[in-house]
């Protein structure tokens, strides 16, 4: 375990707490939004939390470098050995809808691995904090991930499965995928998978948090997930409990090497 300075994680923890409070705030209030493309949205209110976020986060630790949805991405940040990783609001469609199934993002990343990751959901009222080596937690309970081994009923987040995964049983679904990676942690869900080419904002705070819950974390075919690469970029991502995982990439082997080719 990296030797953290006293007081870190705690001032992680009130930067993300501050700025899930101001997000909580803008969203009962009249704020503009737009599409950096099809099909993704992003309101003011985002770009608020992310500079909040960098004036807080940049003098908690001045030498680590900055990766985050709403800034520019700057090449720099490859040369540092650490690096903040943030989603100002992960599940921006549930935040614009007035859903609370979004959630701040924050993962201190050392030598591309995260070793703090914190999510504030202020709408949930619930804040999840993992330290490498140090363990999980949600708010004041620690937390320890699904022990299932068996495929047959084990739980996803999902709206509707398709008849391949009949056997599977789909519970509710937040727009966060963080959050959804964060629910294997918490034992609300067996298997959380993604096979889109996302970002490493999305899941950094959450590939921890999972982790130390027990949970194996992988991407979408299996392989290990490394922070701060030149395209922040990852297939997907697997998370479920250590016994559940090797079956897990079996089931989405095909599905996850046809998302491949698609790259």
């Amino acid at each position: 375990m990296p030797a953290l300075k006293p007081g870190l994680v705690q001032a992680i923890q009130a930067a993300a707490a501050e700025a899930g409070a101001l997000a909580r705030k803008r969203s009962g209030e009249e704020y503009r939004r737009w599409e950096k493309g099809p099909g993704n949205p992003v309101c003011e209110v985002d770009l608020e939390v992310d500079a909040l976020l960098k004036a807080r986060l940049s003098a908690i630790d001045p030498a680590a470098g900055w990766l985050s949805e709403e800034t520019a991405d700057d090449p720099a940040r490859l040369g540092c050995r650490r690096l903040w990783v943030v989603d100002p609001i992960d599940g921006t469609r549930d935040f614009l809808r007035g859903r609370p199934g979004w959630c701040v993002s924050i993962a201190l990343v050392e030598a591309g691995e995260a070793i703090v990751g914190v999510l504030d959901a202020p709408a949930r009222d619930e804040c999840w904090i993992a330290v490498k080596g140090g363990g999980a937690w949600r708010n004041d309970m620690r937390l320890a991930g699904s022990t299932r081994a068996d495929l047959f009923g084990a739980r996803v987040p999902a709206d509707t499965l398709p008849k391949t995964d009949a056997d599977l049983v789909a519970v509710p679904r937040p727009n966060s995928i963080a959050l959804r990676v964060a629910m294997v942690a918490s034992d609300e869900v067996d298997i959380c998978a993604s096979l889109r080419l996302g970002n490493e904002w999305d899941i950094a705070a959450a590939v921890l948090i999972a982790r130390e819950a027990g949970a194996t974390v992988t991407d979408a075919l299996g392989a290990p997930i490394t922070f701060n690469t030149p395209d922040a970029k990852i297939l997907g991502v697997l998370a479920a409990g250590k016994a559940l995982h090797p079956c897990a990439v079996e089931r989405l082997a095909g599905r996850a090497r046809e998302a491949a080719t698609r790259r």
